[in-house]
């Protein structure tokens, strides 16, 4: 028996966001934070619509989840994410030393690793929860974008 919330279960909602990010024009990336198998925080690419380089999915939800617990540290959080984090997301990651990141898609372009940024040193990471689902997801965006 499968348990209710695994992996799986919170990227489908970090997808949930990145479909409305989509809706919104944005780069369809989505983000959520778990801690004690509760979603504390949510968010997606909001860079468009804010006029903002900064508003990244990761940022939107570390920002909510710290006001969520009252402090910079999400120790006991975990991550999902649609796209492996670029440099500054996995910046913002290492400072609040997250215990753990779940990203579905690699960006072999500008994700963390690439860049050769590195994590807190005590986060675990998993990936490819999903990849295809949040694969598809960007090429379609991307495909729509140079139709028009």
């Amino acid at each position: 028996m499968l348990q209710p919330f695994d992996d799986e279960y919170f990227m489908k909602k970090a997808l949930i966001e990145a479909e409305n990010a989509f809706e919104r024009g944005e780069i369809p990336v989505g983000c959520v934070i778990v801690s004690k198998n509760k979603i504390i925080a949510k968010g997606h690419n909001l860079t468009e619509v804010l006029q903002d380089v900064t508003a990244h999915a990761e940022m939107q939800a570390i920002t909510a989840a710290a006001n969520y617990l009252g402090g910079k540290y999400l120790i006991d959080c975990t991550m999902y994410v649609t796209l492996e984090p670029c440099q500054m997301c996995a910046g913002a990651l290492y400072w609040s030393q997250i215990n753990r990141l779940v990203f579905a898609a690699a960006d072999l372009k500008r994700g963390y690793r690439t860049m050769g940024t590195n994590l807190h040193p005590k986060t675990e990471v998993t990936k490819g929860i999903l990849e295809t689902e949040a694969e598809v997801l960007l090429k379609k965006f991307f495909l729509d974008l140079r139709k028009n």
